[in-house]
């Protein structure tokens, strides 16, 4: 068997282990392992073991990851989520599906400081489904505003997803923060549009509530506006240049746990809680990255990635059309894997060919536009059946809502994710614009 037949052969294993339900890193661990071995033999798989983990844990660049951990814990734990909604339904709740957009605003704000799109989804879920349904809204919109807002989390910056990306592919954590900011927004725009439309179709899944006062609204302002500044201070001392992305995880995250000190909604017992809770979720992360490091020194002795870029630039395909195929393939895994698999697991094998393709601009642009896009699309698949991984989040906590009653409520939300990824490809300056405008 040639070293591309193995290769491919490699990723079929992969997957029928994911479908049984095998853990990523185990998964990603026994394939490399095997594909190790039947490619160069024992003796350099343990050569290469016996440096793998230290050479991957000692980057200084991975750091980052458990202090945007920490700090979205805590961000859960110093009420931050319900300051946002009581902020976004005051302006927003006296319009019909108001309360569904308000808490589509508040998941943005929410995933500015948590970097996490389960943990926006599940937190969120907490703080809103409650008031839509005293206000009557049906469970139908109520449960996929709450699926489809919590992929939020990862589209604003920080976004774990995004760091690990920057980190394989060697390129500036914060410039690929600064180029989600916009397609962020109009990810939250979009999905505001599909709500308005949603609740024209059926007025009465989403009925409007009372107005409230404006002198209460200003106060609900004043309650959000430390979050607003934390988040300003991270990305802006990032682009800034006062900060590294780490130093700036760590000024986010001491942060967000003052403010839950002062507001005296992080005890002792919850500070312990969400540092183990960031341990645990670290070490899952960790596990998965030296998954797919084994994974991927094997795929590099069987040249796979290399030849695949070779080939796809010698059959003339028009470079779009190649990043079009990308995706596709990016929302068909979607339904089988999470987000952080998906990039950890393609594009050591994705990025060797867009970066042989010539699209016009810039190698480091197109690197920045291309992580953009996959970031959105890879999004998806936290809402798109039979994995939806935000939906089983949702209906785990609404346990009174039938599944298949939340896979419809995210369909109108799907249609705006196919509009946006849509613009976004065929329009990169919607990323680039934000990065050369602070360049």
């Amino acid at each position: 068997m040639s070293g591309v037949e193995l290769g491919l052969a490699s990723f079929a294993a992969l997957l029928l282990l994911l479908a049984i339900r095998v853990p990523i890193a185990v998964a990603m661990i026994t394939c490399g392992t095997v594909g190790f071995i039947a490619v160069a033999g024992w003796t350099p798989l343990l050569g290469y073991l016996k440096n793998a983990a230290f050479s991957k844990y000692a980057s200084y660049d991975l750091s980052v990851i458990p202090l945007f951990l920490a700090m979205g814990a805590f961000a859960g734990k110093a009420g931050v989520s319900q300051a946002l909604f009581r902020c976004a339904a005051a302006f927003l709740g006296h319009r019909r599906g108001g309360m569904a957009m308000g808490t589509i605003g508040a998941c943005a704000g929410f995933g500015a400081i948590c970097g996490s799109s389960l943990a926006t989804a599940a937190t969120m879920c907490q703080v809103a489904l409650p008031e839509m349904r005293r206000y009557g809204y049906h469970d139908r919109l109520s449960t996929g505003v709450l699926a489809a807002g919590g992929t939020l989390g990862i589209l604003i910056p920080p976004s774990i997803v995004l760091a690990v990306y920057g980190i394989l592919t060697e390129q500036n954590i914060g410039t690929l923060f600064i180029a989600a900011i916009i397609p962020g927004l109009i990810a939250t725009v979009g999905y505001m549009l599909a709500i308005a439309i949603y609740v024209r179709l059926h007025p009465t899944h989403g009925p409007a509530a009372p107005p409230v006062p404006w002198a209460e609204r200003w106060r609900t302002v004043i309650d959000v506006w430390p979050v607003l500044l934390i988040f300003a201070v991270v990305i802006g001392g990032i682009y800034g240049g006062v900060f590294t992305p780490t130093e700036a995880a760590a000024v986010g995250a001491v942060a967000t746990a003052g403010l839950g000190i002062a507001r005296r909604r992080l005890s002792l017992a919850d500070l312990q809680e969400c540092l183990l809770s960031t341990a645990e979720t670290t070490a899952m992360i960790f596990l998965i990255l030296l998954g797919a490091d084994l994974f991927n020194a094997f795929l590099a002795f069987t040249r796979l990635p290399s030849l695949a870029a070779e080939w796809i630039v010698g059959t003339g395909i028009s470079p779009l059309m190649v990043v079009v195929v990308i995706l596709i393939l990016y929302f068909v895994l979607g339904c089988l894997m999470d987000s952080l698999s998906m990039i950890l697991l393609t594009i050591p094998v994705f990025f060797p060919t867009i970066m042989a393709l010539d699209f016009g601009m810039p190698r480091d642009d197109v690197a920045i536009w291309f992580g953009i896009i996959v970031l959105m699309t890879v999004e998806v698949g936290l809402i798109t059946p039979p994995v939806g991984l935000n939906v089983y989040v949702i209906n785990g906590m609404a346990k009174s809502v039938p599944m298949a009653e939340t896979f419809r409520g995210v369909l109108p939300f799907l249609a705006s994710d196919a509009v946006r990824i849509v613009l976004l490809t065929a329009f990169p300056i919607l990323t680039l614009g934000l990065v050369y405008w602070l360049d």
